[in-house]
Order: C-alpha cells, then sequence, then structure tokens
C-alpha cells in the first residue's frame, strides 16, 4: 500500500514538474515573443514616471510648436509624446494620416473624454466633439439629414445672399463713412470676414444677423464683437494641451487657468446664444411661431416615435455651439491669409478678378451659381486653407483598441492629432511648400477645384466616420467672402505699409490684423443693390 502511495505521490510530482517546466518554457517564449514581435512606440520624448512630458508641455507654450520643433528636429512624420498616462501622436505623414483616417477609421472614430471637451459640448451632447456611441450616431445623423442636408442648405440661401450683399455695403461704407474717420479708405479685413463668418451662421441658425442694433454702419455691435471673441477664445483653449485635459483629478486646481478661460468664453457665447434659443422654444410652445424658417426652428420641432421632441433644449444648445464655432474660423481665416497673400504677389491678385470678370462680369455682384466656375478663385481659397490652417491640429481621434499603423505600435486610448500645417507644408509632398501657389490645385482647367482633399496631403475638412458634415456650408462661405471681396473693391496696401505674413505666436492667425486700402472696383448701383 505503501509502495503504491509513493509512486503516486512520484508520479505527481513528475507530472507537477512537467508542467512547471513547459509553463516556464511557454512563458519565456511568451515574452520573446512579445520581445521581439510587439512593433515600438512612435519616437519622442522619453518623459518622466507617471507624469511624461507635462513639465515641458507645461513650460514650452505654445504646446503645438514645441511639438512641431521637436518632430522636425528627431526628423520624424509621426511621434509620441506621453501626457500624464496618455499617448498624444502627433502625424505630418500623409501615407500615415490616411492608414489612420481610412484603413482604421473604425478603431480611431471616437473622441478623448477631457475638460475642454466636456466643457464645451455641456458633457458630450454634441456631434463633432462626442465620443463614438449612440448619441454620437444621434446628432450625426440629424445634422447630415436635417441641420446641414443639401435640402436645408437649398432652403437657406438667401439668407446666406443677404449676408453676401450685407459684407459689400459694409465695405463700401467704410469707404464713405466720416464717423470712422477712414478718409483713406481703409477696411480692417479681419473684422469683415470674422463677422461675415458670424452674421451668416446666426441668420441660418436664428434667423437674425445681429443680437442686438448693431452699428450705423452695418459692423458689429458689442454683442457680436463678444460672441464672435468668445467664439475663437473657445477654438484657441479646446483641446488647447490643458493640464487637466490628460490628468483630471488636477481640474478643480485649475493649474493652467484654461478651464477659467474657457469658462467665461462659454457664458460669453452662451448669454447670448441660450437665450434666443429659450424664448424660440416658448413662442413654439405657445403657438406663437408655426413655420420652421432657420436652424434652431427645425431642431426645435424634431419628434422621435412617440412625436415627444427628439432633442431636450441642453442638446440644442450644445449643438448650436458647436455648429457656431465650426462656422466663424475656417473661412475667414483662409479668406484673411488669401488676401494678404495675394497683396504681395499681384500677379494672382489680378488673375482672380480676370476671372470674377469673365464668369460674372461687371454687371453684377457674385451669386453662389457662380461659385463652381470660378475655378481660380476656389484654388486660392485651396491655397490658403493648405498653407495658412487656422488650427495646428484636427481634432483629436481616439484609439478605441490596441492598434499598429506605420509598423508603429498605438496603444489603446492614445489620441491621434493629424497635423494641419505638418501635411500642408510637407516638403515630400509639396514642391516649394512655403510658397503661395494657388495653380498647384489646378491640374486640369476643366476640372473644378474641391477644397477637401481626400488624400489628406492637406487638412482643410477632416474625412472619413468623423469627416466635417458642414463641407458645402464651409466651402460656400469661404468662396463667397473671396469673390465678393475680389469682385467689388480694388486692394492695395496702405501707402509705405508692407504686409508681413507672420503668424501669431500663440494661433496661426496673421500676427496683425489685415487692414488694407479698398476702392470701389463696381458701379455703386452694384455694389448697393
Amino acid at each position: 500500500m505503501e509502495n503504491k502511495t509513493s509512486i503516486c505521490i512520484e508520479f505527481l510530482l513528475l507530472l507537477a514538474t512537467i508542467i512547471i517546466v513547459f509553463f516556464a518554457k511557454w512563458l519565456n517564449h511568451s515574452k520573446k515573443r512579445r520581445k521581439t514581435t510587439k512593433p515600438p512606440l512612435p519616437p519622442g520624448p522619453t518623459g518622466y514616471p507617471i507624469i511624461g512630458c507635462l513639465p515641458e508641455m507645461t513650460k514650452k507654450k505654445p504646446t503645438f510648436r514645441w511639438i512641431h520643433k521637436l518632430m522636425q528636429e528627431m526628423d520624424t512624420e509621426i511621434a509620441c509624446f506621453r501626457l500624464g498616462g496618455t499617448h498624444v501622436i502627433p502625424v505630418t505623414s500623409p501615407e500615415l494620416s490616411r492608414e489612420f483616417l481610412k484603413e482604421h477609421d473604425l478603431i480611431f472614430a471616437s473622441r478623448p473624454h477631457c475638460m475642454s471637451a466636456r466643457l464645451t459640448s455641456c458633457n458630450y451632447l454634441s456631434t463633432v466633439i462626442g465620443p463614438i456611441g449612440d448619441q454620437w450616431k444621434k446628432m450625426r445623423r440629424i445634422l447630415s439629414s436635417h441641420a446641414l442636408s443639401s435640402a436645408m442648405h437649398t432652403k437657406l440661401h438667401d439668407k446666406r445672399d443677404k449676408e453676401a450683399d450685407h459684407l459689400v455695403r459694409y465695405v463700401y461704407t467704410q469707404l464713405l463713412s466720416p464717423q470712422n474717420n477712414n478718409k483713406n479708405g481703409l477696411v480692417n479685413l479681419r473684422v469683415a470676414t470674422q463677422h461675415y463668418c458670424g452674421n451668416v451662421i446666426r441668420k441660418m441658425v436664428f434667423g437674425k444677423r445681429f443680437f442686438g442694433a448693431g452699428m450705423e454702419d452695418g459692423g458689429p455691435g458689442l454683442e457680436e464683437r463678444e460672441h464672435v471673441d468668445g467664439l475663437f477664445t473657445i477654438l484657441t483653449y479646446l483641446y488647447g494641451f490643458a493640464i487637466a485635459d490628460y490628468v483630471p483629478c488636477l481640474e478643480v486646481f485649475d493649474f493652467d487657468g484654461y478651464r477659467k478661460i474657457l469658462g467665461d468664453a462659454l457664458d460669453n457665447v452662451r448669454k447670448y446664444q441660450d437665450r434666443e434659443i429659450t424664448n424660440r422654444v416658448e413662442m413654439w410652445r405657445k403657438g406663437i411661431k408655426k413655420t420652421e424658417d432657420d436652424i434652431l426652428d427645425v431642431f426645435i420641432n424634431l419628434k422621435d416615435s412617440k412625436h415627444n421632441p427628439l432633442l431636450s433644449v441642453q442638446e440644442i444648445r450644445a449643438q448650436i455651439t458647436e455648429i457656431m464655432l465650426a462656422g466663424v474660423d475656417n473661412p475667414s481665416n483662409a479668406v484673411e491669409w488669401a488676401m494678404a497673400e495675394m497683396i504681395n504677389q499681384p500677379h494672382i491678385l489680378n488673375r482672380a478678378c480676370r476671372e470674377l470678370d469673365s464668369v460674372v462680369g461687371r454687371g453684377k455682384m457674385v451669386q453662389e451659381s457662380d461659385l463652381p466656375n470660378l475655378n481660380y478663385v476656389r484654388a486660392c481659397v485651396k491655397e490658403s486653407f493648405r498653407l495658412h490652417p487656422v488650427a495646428p491640429f484636427n481634432v483629436p481621434h481616439v484609439s478605441t483598441e490596441d492598434a499598429v499603423v506605420g509598423g508603429y505600435f498605438i496603444p489603446r486610448g492614445s489620441h491621434v492629432l493629424l497635423s494641419r500645417p505638418g501635411l500642408g507644408r510637407n516638403p515630400r509632398v509639396w514642391e516649394n511648400p512655403l510658397e503661395y501657389k494657388p495653380e498647384r490645385h489646378m491640374v486640369f482647367e476643366s476640372a473644378q477645384v474641391e477644397l477637401v482633399d481626400h488624400d489628406l496631403r492637406m487638412l482643410s475638412f477632416s474625412t472619413g466616420r468623423r469627416g466635417c458634415p458642414g463641407v458645402t456650408l464651409g466651402s460656400t462661405m469661404a468662396v463667397m467672402l473671396l469673390a465678393r471681396l475680389l469682385h467689388g473693391f480694388d486692394w492695395m496696401a496702405p501707402p509705405g505699409v508692407r504686409i508681413d505674413l507672420v503668424e501669431s505666436e500663440g494661433v496661426l492667425l496673421l500676427a496683425k490684423p489685415l487692414v488694407l486700402h479698398a476702392t470701389p472696383r463696381l458701379e455703386p448701383s452694384v455694389l448697393l443693390k
């Protein structure tokens, strides 16, 4: 009996030994395999334990210039910066960008949960900022099928047309009004372009140009200036590398002040918008309003399958803020830079004006129906998008699982940032990338220049699942804005002034607002129709 027990124990020990040896070998092999087969992270600074590169991020402002400078020094088109527990992956390669947003679009279709996005979107109720999920699908469907649909774009044509006319009258008034002490015909193009965009979006959303009375010369009043300034402040600080975006537990301390700045700007924007929304909801409830005239009316009247309101008031507020943010920056920045570049290269300005005279003539103002035929003007806008983007990065894409892109390991939860200047000024892709040359986009004279580059050699409007739903509206506003300015007026630098094409240090706007001398190019009867 003892023999049998001893043999049994020895057998079990032998079996256990064999299992342990095989397990150890398997574990060792698994470790080796992981070491040899798992790709590396993209190159980047080492950083500190736990906090990564947060100290450098807080010291080397603006952060986007530090990131681009370091990538140039490392001679890489993809990098990895660990900020707290987040891997931030900036990309300047069109090939890698296509791999992220096309081949692996589903993995990188979400957005980050962070302080600046949460505050701006009322806790992720809107479309562009919202992480992937049911709320995003709902809001995306509403935007695509209703607010920014082709039918709505056509329906709101007259409102955009009125604002294009108002822009021309406003510029013309600047040349004549003695109240402005403007006898030299000087026009601040930044004011004109930004507030044209603000006026268009307000008219399409709220059915009104101004929240207040406006100015006698047609310019923005205090309310509109505060509104637009607030929008641009939000755009600067949204995904602006706040400490709390990467270490949420530090939000309460607001070490860099970003939360307060963003909160104040949101208050300045929403105090005008929310009042309009509340009043309009009440008008529909009381039966005072009965026809849908603008985007706000559409939002209020959407119903679910049980005929209940599809959108809450809070969802409407969040989505309208996002529409406002998306509408004011890209067209105004592109046109201000385009005008500055064209003043310094008169042959480009003259060619654009000749095209306008040929396509439109001098007996009427440019209409939206003319825009498809203004190929060179379109190329001027596209070249401005390429060379002078309004933001350093696109809205971050978040990886929902581990992935391998371009031979590099991209961990789950990484923030992928496509660099707008990095793509548009990539010398491997663009010949003489720092030269403003609209002709580069006119491969075939008969082909219409599209402002979107689906090959991601530049980033004007994003693509893929998270592509911009307002491409048609944004393209129309940008081309119309430049066309109306060029067609209606002759422009030149003020006497003795040189237009310096220098970026602001903190953002990508011109360092100084563009102020030009203007004279009417068309007859007053045409300009003031």
